[in-house]
């Protein structure tokens, strides 16, 4: 299979949220179309987040029933390529591991940490193997476009954090959050990673948002508790959409 130049139909955002989503997506009830990769998660659907109208992939499907470790990340990156969309805004529900972090905050990551593992990670084996760099995973263009809307929504961000991605779906030990700490990781998800990658292999600019919704084990006062998070994703979500939206359209009118 030959890679083509995904921005022959340019203008087209893609958004791909998880535990953070949008409304419009849950009254949405459509097939997925299969890739070389499998079927993804769920099937691409345009809603409007803001002001931007945006392919939008819930990356644990609809409703929410797949595991981190078990996503098709690869078919639901290629459905995004397929689309042909010119850069991928992904929203992330982080814990906190910096003293600086706390829940409700949003956050601009620039680096990740990786300790997944048995993930499939890339195209190579259809579109030939192919070295890259991946210093910045995050797109410098993306991250720009994020907090330029986040200052011109008035709403504070973080500017720059390490995400580890973690393998899922049990939360993390709080020897593991320590070890996290060690190495240098401010948040703990489990959905950047092959995602980032994925979209460096397909020429994708890629950036992530996050929202706190809780304290990584053992940083905060007790055990982390489900409802807590739901709490910190309803009472915050907005303000991180917002921002998304504004810099999908940013990102929308840059590509003309």
């Amino acid at each position: 299979m030959k890679q083509r130049d995904h921005n022959e139909i340019p203008f087209l955002i893609g958004v791909l949220g998880g535990t953070i989503t949008t409304e419009d997506t849950d009254r949405i009830n459509a097939n997925s179309s299969p890739t070389p990769f499998g079927e993804p998660s769920a099937a691409l659907q345009k809603v409007d987040i803001g002001q931007a109208n945006v392919a939008f992939m819930a990356r644990h499907g609809l409703p929410h029933a797949i595991a981190p470790h078990d996503i098709n990340y690869r078919a639901n990156l290629w459905t995004l390529y397929e689309a042909s969309v010119s850069a991928i805004v992904a929203m992330y529900a982080v814990g906190a591991i910096r003293n600086d972090l706390a829940i409700g905050d949003i956050v601009i990551p620039d680096q990740i940490v990786d300790y997944t593992w048995g993930r499939e990670g890339s195209f190579n084996a259809t579109l030939g193997l192919k070295h890259f760099d991946f210093s910045e995973p995050f797109s410098p263009v993306v991250r720009q476009h994020l907090l330029s809307s986040a200052k011109e929504s008035g709403h504070s961000v973080h500017s720059t954090a390490t995400y580890g991605c973690t393998q899922g779906p049990r939360l993390e030990t709080s020897a593991e959050i320590e070890r996290l700490r060690r190495d240098g990781c401010d948040l703990v998800g489990m959905t950047a990673m092959p995602e980032a990658a994925l979209a460096r292999e397909l020429n994708i600019p890629f950036g992530g948002i996050c929202l706190i919704v809780n304290a990584a084990a053992g940083r905060g006062d007790g055990p982390i508790r489900h409802q807590e998070i739901g709490l910190a994703i309803s009472q915050n979500s907005a303000n991180l959409l917002d921002i998304v939206g504004r810099a999908a359209r940013a990102l929308r009118d840059s590509f003309r």
